[in-house]
């Protein structure tokens, strides 16, 4: 049984709408943190947040390698 090839030429594309929809729930918790009364609810969302911003860091990193990689077809 063959295994599937890995098709990477859509990776960056994937990668830019996952930091697309990030940073899209980091605005909509950001909204939220202001509305909420509920101080734990706050610092969850808080919390939250700053994962979403190390999630960005890492994908912004890994944007740039695969951006290159394809740069150079993937060899």
């Amino acid at each position: 049984m063959r295994s599937n090839p890995d098709d990477r030429r859509d990776n960056v594309d994937r990668i830019q709408e996952n930091i697309d929809n990030t940073i899209q729930n980091i605005h909509q918790a950001n909204e939220m943190i202001k509305n909420e009364d509920n101080e734990k609810t706050k610092q969850d969302l808080k919390a939250k947040n700053c994962r979403r911003e190390e999630s960005l860091n890492e994908l912004r990193s890994e944007i740039k390698d695969e951006a290159a990689d394809k740069k150079r077809g993937y060899e």
